[in-house]
């Protein structure tokens, strides 16, 4: 008998790549929830699309967005962080899909369910970052990682959402609100945490490659500051919102978050579009706290728009940088983005700025101002979805694993 006439032997069931690490289902939910969530808000608001679920409009779109598209985004990044801080194995397979259907179903749920199922709904969403936080914590607690207190970071994040979803039974729509703006100021800390390593760094990095002579030199003594005075904010937004302790915080903010960058050299980035693009989300980091200050201790009506700053310029131009550049490097692809792509950052430029200055600086009508800003960030999100879904349900271009 000849080799060739020899039974072909099976390799064995192989698992989908798109459960072959952290990052690919949870950065495509967070693409397609980015692509999505906004135009249902503009049909529910502009067009008044009824919601089944019969949750006030304003709030689920709020909710939505922080604790659906942003909660897949930092699962997303921890779950393929964690692996690499502790030099422990990466998550795949069963785990992974577990999570993202529980992701899925609360999606689904908030939107459909009605009060007869609260209880469930609350259940089901809350439970999404602890499971996450139940996957993570093993790797960082036998590591002794000083990245362990993420856990506590994520642990409030949740608290948040389950404090949001008791407020709703409650009817209490002020502290369902105050809920959110908690978990929005806890991942603006997870950005300037995170930011602070990753932008000098890649910065440095890219500036070497290209024979720049730019060094970056960082004062030790501001970042430090600069979390503390970010973790700040926590507690006087829960305790004092709107007071002039919390505008007179904001402003040291936005002064101590300016600082930083001055040292991160932006400008000599500017070759790079996946570079250039972390020093575009951040920079809205101390523009947001600036026009907060001003907008509490002031009342300036161009600065009433300051949590669009925060979420649309810092949040989300910082979840699409992080997620395109993670997703090529972890996918074995050169770290350089497509045109379209660059061109998607820009477009999420025009979303934050057409929605925190389209109505008191360029004085837009309001409709107009939802309009524009919903179609770009529409747009950008697209443009992540037709370039990206197809590296995340990928294999690696490399052949390795993951």
């Amino acid at each position: 008998m000849s080799i060739s006439s020899l039974p072909a032997v099976s390799p064995g069931p192989k698992r989908p790549s798109l459960l072959a690490s952290g990052f690919r289902p949870t950065f495509l939910a967070a693409g397609i929830a980015a692509l999505l969530l906004i135009p249902l808000w503009v049909l529910i608001w502009g067009y008044g699309v009824p919601l089944p679920s019969g949750w006030p409009p304003t709030l689920w779109h709020a909710h939505e967005m922080t604790f659906g598209f942003v909660a897949a985004a930092i699962a997303g990044f921890l779950l393929t962080a964690v692996p690499s801080w502790t030099g422990q194995r990466g998550f795949s397979g069963a785990p992974l899909l577990i999570l993202t259907v529980l992701w899925l179903a609360a999606r689904v749920l908030i939107a459909t369910a009605g009060a007869g199922l609260a209880l469930a709904v609350m259940l089901t969403d809350v439970a999404f970052p602890v499971l996450l936080g139940v996957f993570i914590a093993p790797s960082l607690l036998r590591s002794g990682n000083r990245n362990t207190v993420l856990l506590l970071v994520l642990a409030l994040f949740a608290a948040c959402n389950a404090t949001f979803h008791w407020a709703l039974l409650r009817r209490d729509p002020t502290l369902a609100f105050r809920s959110i703006l908690i978990a929005i100021d806890i991942a603006l800390l997870l950005v300037t945490i995170i930011g602070g390593r990753i932008i000098p760094t890649f910065t440095g990095n890219a500036l070497r490659s290209s024979g720049s002579p730019a060094l970056i030199r960082t004062w030790p003594i501001i970042g430090p500051i600069t979390i503390v005075s970010m973790a700040a904010v926590i507690p006087v937004d829960i305790l004092w919102r709107d007071s002039r302790a919390a505008g007179v915080l904001a402003g040291l903010v936005a002064v101590l978050q300016a600082v930083r960058m001055l040292q991160w050299r932006s400008l000599a980035s500017l070759r790079s579009p996946i570079v250039w693009v972390l020093h575009l989300g951040y920079v809205w980091l101390p523009v947001g706290f600036a026009l907060k200050a001003l907008a509490i201790l002031e009342g300036f009506a161009t600065s009433a728009f300051w949590l669009h700053a925060l979420t649309v310029g810092a949040l989300a131009t910082m979840i699409l940088a992080v997620m395109t550049r993670a997703a090529l490097g972890h996918t074995g692809r050169p770290l350089v983005v497509e045109p379209a792509i660059a061109l998607g950052y820009l477009l999420l430029l025009g979303a934050a700025l057409g929605r925190v200055f389209g109505l008191g600086v360029l004085n837009l009508p309001y409709e107009a101002v939802i309009l524009v800003s919903a179609t770009c960030w529409t747009l950008a999100f697209g443009v992540f979805i037709y370039v990206y879904a197809p590296i995340l349900w990928s294999p690696r271009v490399d052949g390795k694993p993951g």
